[in-house]
């Protein structure tokens, strides 16, 4: 599994408690955009509606602009697909306050393209502060280790 694209502030901004693996209704365009390492996943999250989930706020941009149909639209609403306890537990935890649905990572499958998500707590900005903190020290501890 390669990871094709990584939000890289997702683990900084929310604590994750449980990952799940979805795929996504996607266009060819968009599968070969994605494989090129073109798109975002900042500023986005899933939503439930009904028994269906969704991925909002996520940017693909098209493969080749010139071949894209003219009304193509980057960041469009895309259905995730999960099974139906796995939409029934998001939705449950979803409804908790101070819960979201956050998406990890864009990944190859064999030849699948899937969405990492993961059911997640907003940090407030002391535990971002410890978190810095942890990292700070821990890159000083590597980098005596190396010099000894």
């Amino acid at each position: 599994m390669t990871d094709l694209i990584r939000n890289k502030k997702a683990g900084f901004n929310f604590e994750l408690l449980e990952r799940y693996e979805a795929g996504v209704e996607l266009l060819g365009i968009e599968v070969k955009s994605l494989r090129k390492g073109q798109g975002k996943l900042e500023g986005s999250h899933v939503i439930v509606r009904g028994d269906e989930a969704y991925l909002v706020g996520a940017s693909i941009p098209a493969f080749q602009k010139a071949n894209a149909p003219k009304d193509y639209d980057p960041e469009r609403v895309r259905r995730l697909l999960l099974k139906k306890k796995e939409i029934l537990e998001l939705f449950t935890e979803s409804e908790k306050r101070g819960l979201t649905i956050v998406p990890i990572r864009w990944y190859n499958k064999n030849r699948l393209v899937k969405l990492e998500i993961a059911i997640a707590k907003g940090k407030k900005n002391y535990d971002k502060r410890e978190t810095i903190k942890g990292r700070d020290t821990k890159r000083e501890i590597e980098r005596t280790l190396k010099n000894q």
